[in-house]
């Protein structure tokens, strides 16, 4: 998925999120659309890698592309680190929901991800899209519509 798709499915999995329990809509959207980047950290091409390229090059060699940061084992140790260091509950939950989103984007597409890393077993769904292909556009609008419609009250 693009950059773009990643953060519009960070929006409305927050937007949705925020329908469901209580929380600071800012902190959970901009959490969302952080950590919908953050797995892509492992690319030195992506919208974060750029921002971050020695921390990127570095993962990006010793793990690869789309393992490590694609994990739950990944999931697990970002939280346990949000909660540790970063005292902004709707902050650490809006990341993890954009993670989330991130995982099950990038799981739509035919490379798939390594879920259960460090097992090598690629995650994908059945019926998969090649990034940036109009079917991803597709996709990209559907989010948007979610947006609108899960965010009506806070519009």
């Amino acid at each position: 998925m693009t950059g773009k798709t990643h953060i519009v499915g960070g929006i409305a999995a927050s937007a949705v999120v925020l329908q469901l329990t209580p929380h600071d809509p800012i902190m959970l959207v901009i959490g969302g659309v952080f950590g919908s980047l953050f797995p892509d950290i492992c690319h030195s091409g992506s919208k974060i890698g750029r921002k971050a390229p020695g921390l990127s090059k570095i993962i990006s060699s010793l793990f690869g592309h789309r393992t490590i940061t694609h994990s739950l084992l990944f999931l697990i140790l970002v939280q346990f680190l949000l909660n540790s260091f970063v005292p902004y509950p709707d902050l650490n939950k809006g990341i993890m929901v954009g993670m989330v989103s991130h995982l099950v984007l990038d799981a739509a597409t035919k490379n798939g991800i390594k879920l259960l890393y460090p097992l090598s077993l690629t995650i994908r769904f059945p019926i998969t899209i090649r990034t940036g292909s109009s079917f991803e556009k597709g996709i990209l609008a559907v989010l948007i519509l979610t947006i609108a419609y899960f965010s009506r009250g806070y519009l």
